[in-house]
């Protein structure tokens, strides 16, 4: 059986979309570790499913390249709505998408002369501080600079919920670091039961970061909007941005907005179709 995909990217963050709106799609988290592959099939950081919803204009399952399953994913929301608007022809300026965590809306902007979608800005709700909720193995409230010791170095960290959990570190150039020893230590310690999304930041001046980000399930991606999140409100926490301004997150695959208010925060950038194929399921 062959399946039309669509290979979608927000600030690099690559996905395969499948619109499911009237077709079932089988055996979702096989899959997406198969065609996850970047040399032996389509390649990307896992697998989007575009399903109908009955409280929204569909409803988004996404699965990591390990085949786990993800509750949020900001890159995610903005390139279903481009899809909504461009491909499907819902043509609403704002769209509504299911998720595991709640119903995120996504404002939609167009480029004047074409009227294609170009730009979003994802509601992406409040973040959660609370350890139990993260969830994060932690006693009191806020985890605000607080000490974890990973391997034989002591961070200081800063974790929160985006509808999946962060932790966020601040320190020099992320570029210097190995993340791929550094990443999965953080990944698969023991203080985080579900294991973690980390934020290596660097705060480059008053509301702007540069950040490099390593997925829970995927590993090191180009960019990740909940991360982007993350990172703008441990920011705000520590005192480097401040609350209710425009923030600039500088990632590898490019540079995201983040707007946070006190109450929810607001994620805006592109979303782009990279192509259109087809794949044997």
């Amino acid at each position: 059986m062959n399946r039309t995909f669509y290979k979608m990217q927000g600030a690099g963050n690559d996905y395969i979309y499948f619109d499911c709106l009237e077709t079932p799609f089988p055996t979702p988290q096989k899959l997406a570790v198969q065609l996850s592959d970047r040399h032996f099939s389509i390649g990307g950081d896992g697998l989007v499913l575009i399903l109908p919803s009955r409280i929204a204009d569909c409803r988004m399952r996404m699965f990591n390249a390990d085949g786990s399953e993800g509750k949020m994913c900001g890159n995610a929301l903005r390139c279903i709505a481009k899809y909504l608007y461009d491909v499907k022809g819902i043509k609403n300026r704002i769209l509504t998408i299911e998720t595991k965590a709640g119903i995120k809306t996504v404002s939609v902007r167009t480029k004047r002369h074409t009227g294609e979608a170009y730009a979003f800005t994802v509601d992406m709700g409040k973040p959660v501080f609370r350890p139990y909720r993260i969830p994060a193995a932690f006693d009191g409230g806020k985890i605000v600079s607080h000490p974890l010791l990973v391997g034989d170095t002591t961070y200081s960290v800063t974790c929160l919920s985006m509808g999946n959990p962060h932790c966020v570190v601040f320190g020099e150039d992320p570029a210097l670091l190995d993340l791929e020893k550094l990443g999965p230590a953080f990944e698969q310690h023991p203080a985080f039961p579900e294991r973690i999304n980390t934020e290596f930041v660097q705060v480059l001046g008053e509301n702007s970061l540069k950040v490099r980000v390593f997925e829970r399930g995927s590993g090191e991606t180009l960019a990740c909007g909940t991360g982007a999140c993350a990172a703008a409100v441990a920011a705000v926490l520590n005192g480097y941005a401040k609350e209710g301004e425009a923030i600039q997150v500088a990632l590898p695959g490019g540079t995201l907005e983040v707007l946070y208010t006190g109450e929810t925060v607001f994620l805006t950038g592109p979303a782009e179709i990279a192509f259109r194929g087809e794949v044997e399921i």
